[in-house]
């Protein structure tokens, strides 16, 4: 299958770079991109109680991912490269992003982003306060901490197969 109907799957830790490292794709392919942090901000923020829970914040982003790989199949069937800046923080998450996006006749390229701990924190804590081109939401350190816990990092056969691994 040519280029021009590939997926790209951005994957890696929060703060490592996956959402600059998307928008780069972006620039150079001509594709597609989108990133959950944006479509939950814009269409969930506004009505995110006070005290949201695991199970509100996962069945909203589960809404946001049908849309976008809706979205997906179309662009690929136009011939346009998509860049899916999702999380796929479990490998279960990565395996079944493959799964669709050969379901929509493309090939799934993976890009496996990451740093160290301490700087993905500083990263983190900085945009909170800067709120610059990468801001989404604030993500609190008790958050931050909570995520760490909830990531997967990738097996040696995940790492050995992504493409353009980028190690900001």
């Amino acid at each position: 299958m040519s280029t021009s109907c590939s997926v790209h799957l951005i994957y890696g830790p929060q703060g490592a770079g996956k959402t600059t490292h998307a928008r780069a794709l972006a620039a150079r392919t001509g594709g597609v991109r989108f990133s959950i942090d944006e479509w939950m901000v814009t269409l969930y923020g506004p009505d995110l109680p006070e005290t949201p829970d695991l199970a509100w914040v996962l069945q909203r982003v589960g809404r946001c991912h049908e849309q976008i790989w809706s979205l997906t199949r179309d662009l690929l069937q136009q011939g346009t490269p998509v860049i899916l800046d999702l999380g796929f923080m479990r490998a279960e998450d990565r395996r079944a992003a493959r799964q669709r996006a050969e379901a929509c006749g493309a090939h799934p390229t993976f890009h496996f982003v990451d740093a160290p701990v301490g700087e993905r924190r500083a990263r983190v804590l900085r945009r909170n306060e800067d709120r610059g081109e990468t801001f989404s939401l604030v993500v609190p350190p008790a958050l931050f901490d909570f995520m760490e816990t909830q990531y997967e990092p990738p097996s040696p056969a995940e790492r050995a197969e992504a493409h353009g691994a980028a190690h900001a």
